[in-house]
């Protein structure tokens, strides 16, 4: 266990302030945080291996869907118009599922910002995801946060040049391949990963790549917190999605304050001392360049990398954790009121304990149940119905379909026997990776039969026609009704097709014309 004065202090200041802003347009101050350990350096460590894996891998992923259709388990083919996602196939005109499932993603955003705070910003946000990647190779080529600052500090050697060359090397190989790994969603990935090394493959493949890696590099090596703090608009949104109750990362004054590195002399003269002690841990791991102990502030993106740095530090004091925690604001509020005793006077840490040193049952403390409440539930509950809306619409979804479109010049032909034609055009879709024999069929339309143009298919009520997987099928067809069964000048009929192996079927109310005179 370490006294106070033992405890490294880090010469870091935070170059984000709440205090003192910095002009609009001032030149970017370089930060070189620390390197932290903890539960959630451990999370993020997770979080970033998760995401970066799935987004790497999920194009050379296979599902075999037959003979007919792609390999590829997630294929956004736009040239043929098609999204895969491993058993499901997206038409055009299914468009509305990637749209709900993308207000599923808004109102998920809604939901966590109510409870976490900007949890999705500190660990799955792209951004956050590459920085952390651009970082890992920083710290692996330059080293800590020490031996960078010295390195930028230094004059330009050969050796400063070669580090420097190999760390910007690698982050253009990284931003290279997430271009590549972008553009593998929307082809097959070996047939497309071999045309770009043979200088095959399309111009827009290469474009993408270039784009992407010059993005890539820009923001996650260059930019990094300019691009939270400048350019994503999220951080001034959430403030509206926030409330008392939600869990935010924050720096417990009322058990820190007054901070001090001389605890011991300060007890001696009688003054109140808090348990911080001004170590700025918190301020040299924290990637966005801030000092929690400000308060709450729009660059904060809650990676909570300031928690672990305190809750070492606090460990190596023999003190409680959570000096710095996710905390709701009405804890806080709560817990201030009793270090102030009622906001007559300054923070005094002897009101929030007892003799002993343990913290006073009075201490407000976090549990999960504060999260859940009814704003939590209404998010859920929107969340869920559109979740289930759409999973009842794919599930019940008619994967043959059917359109008929009537000729518009003429409306009707008069025979030279005198019974009336109609012409149609008739559009069959089959939207599975299977060949199909669809019996198309007519109802209603007393006396009446078809026939379809260009075909040796004998006139009747019925008849069958192959249909390629996953095409439509457009056929031209007459329907002649005899003069003396003609009951009104327009009268509805039904076209029904159906699939007979797997009793698929679909209908299609049509009219058939007439002249006046012909009833």
């Amino acid at each position: 266990m370490l006294d106070n004065t033992q405890v490294e202090r880090l010469e870091a200041e935070a170059v984000n302030s709440a205090k003192t802003r910095q002009p609009l347009y001032a030149a970017r101050k370089k930060i070189f945080p620390k390197r932290a350990a903890g539960k959630f350096r451990r999370f993020k460590w997770l979080v970033m291996a998760i995401t970066l894996g799935i987004y790497y891998l999920t194009p050379w992923l296979r599902w075999d869907r037959g003979p007919f259709a792609p390999v590829q388990a997630v294929l956004l083919d736009v040239a043929n118009r098609r999204f895969y996602l491993f058993f499901i196939e997206i038409w055009p005109q299914e468009f509305f599922y990637v749209a709900g499932l993308l207000v599923m993603a808004g109102v998920g955003l809604f939901l966590i910002t109510s409870t976490v705070g900007r949890a999705w910003c500190g660990y799955t946000c792209p951004q956050t995801v590459w920085v952390d990647l651009f970082l890992v190779v920083e710290r692996a080529i330059e080293g800590d946060r020490n031996a960078r600052m010295k390195l930028d500090a230094g004059p330009w050697t050969a050796r400063k040049l070669m580090l420097r060359v190999s760390k910007h090397v690698i982050w253009l190989v990284i931003g290279a391949a997430t271009g590549g790994a972008w553009i593998f969603y929307f082809a097959d990935a070996p047939t497309l990963l071999g045309e770009l090394f043979t200088g095959t493959a399309a111009p827009v493949a290469y474009i993408t790549v270039a784009v992407l890696t010059a993005t890539t590099y820009t923001f996650g090596g260059l930019m990094r917190e300019q691009v939270c703090t400048y350019m994503c608009p999220w951080p001034r949104i959430q403030a509206a999605m926030l409330d008392e109750n939600s869990l935010t990362v924050t720096y417990n004054d009322w058990r820190g304050e007054p901070r001090s590195r001389h605890a011991k002399k300060m007890l001696a003269a009688g003054q109140p001392v808090g348990d911080c002690v001004d170590c700025n841990a918190c301020v040299a791991v924290c990637p966005m360049g801030i000092d929690i102990r400000d308060g709450q502030q729009l660059e904060c993106i809650t990676c909570a990398l300031c928690i672990d740095a305190c809750d070492g530090v606090m460990d190596k004091l023999g003190k409680e954790r959570g000096l710095i925690a996710y905390a709701t604001l009405s804890d806080y509020n709560a817990n201030m009121m009793l270090a102030t005793a009622g906001g007559s006077g300054p923070v005094s840490p002897p009101l929030v304990r007892t003799a002993g040193g343990a913290f006073s049952d009075q201490v407000a403390h976090f549990h999960v149940r504060k999260i859940f409440r009814p704003r939590t539930y209404v998010y859920m509950g929107f969340w869920s119905l559109i979740g289930l809306g759409l999973l009842y619409s794919l599930l019940t979804r008619d994967r043959l379909e059917l359109n008929v479109l009537h000729d518009r010049n003429p409306q009707f032909v008069t025979l030279s026997d005198g019974s009336i034609r109609n012409g149609y055009t008739v559009k069959l879709l089959n939207m599975i990776p299977e060949p199909r024999t669809i019996v198309v069929s007519m109802r209603g339309l007393e006396g009446a039969d078809m026939t379809v143009v260009g075909d040796d298919i004998p006139a009747g009520r019925s008849f069958a026609v192959p249909v390629e997987p996953d095409r439509l099928k457009m056929l031209k067809v007459f329907v002649r009704q005899p003069a003396d069964q003609i009951r009104a000048p327009a009268q509805t009929f039904t076209f029904r097709v159906e699939d007979k192996a797997s009793l698929e079927s679909n209908e299609y109310t049509a009219t058939f014309n007439a002249p006046e005179a012909a009833r």
